[in-house]
Formats: C-alpha cells, structure tokens, sequence
C-alpha cells in the first residue's frame, strides 16, 4: 500500500515535470534568462532532463516573473560589499 502511494507519488511528479519542461524549455527559459532565449534546438534538449526534475524550481521563478538569474550569495561577496 505504501509502495502503491509513493510509486503514484513519483509517477505524477515526473509527469508533471515532463509536460512543464516541454512548455519551460521553448517558452519559458526565454523569461527566466533572457541570454537562454537564442539557444539553440540543441540546448533546448539539454535542459530538458535538468528541468524534469528541477520543475517546481523553475516555474516558481518563471510565474514570479524573474527576468535575471539571482546572484551568487557567498562570504566572499558579501564580504566585498562591507
């Protein structure tokens, strides 16, 4: 029974991922990163399994409406900022 629920929990989660990483990668990856949006056919397919599996990720920052990737938060950064 557990096995069952689990096994249909992972199952919808790559379904949904599949069918959002098809719309993120011909539409979507153009919002988030707008240097992403002249990639070519090529890059689009390697994205794919990332996007699969990092869905929940992306579509927050796709419907937020991100239009830059963040930027790196370390000490060094931080430190440069003080």
């Amino acid at each position: 029974m557990t096995a069952s629920l689990l096994l249909l929990a992972l199952a919808s989660y790559l379904g949904l991922g599949i069918l959002f990483s098809i719309a993120f990668a011909f539409k979507g990856v153009g919002r988030v990163d707008p240097t992403a949006a002249h990639g070519t056919w090529g890059f689009r397919l390697l994205i794919l399994p990332g996007s699969i599996m990092l869905w929940p990720l992306l579509a927050r920052r796709w419907l937020g409406g991100t239009q830059s990737p963040p930027e790196e938060r370390n000490s060094h950064r931080l430190a440069a900022r003080l």
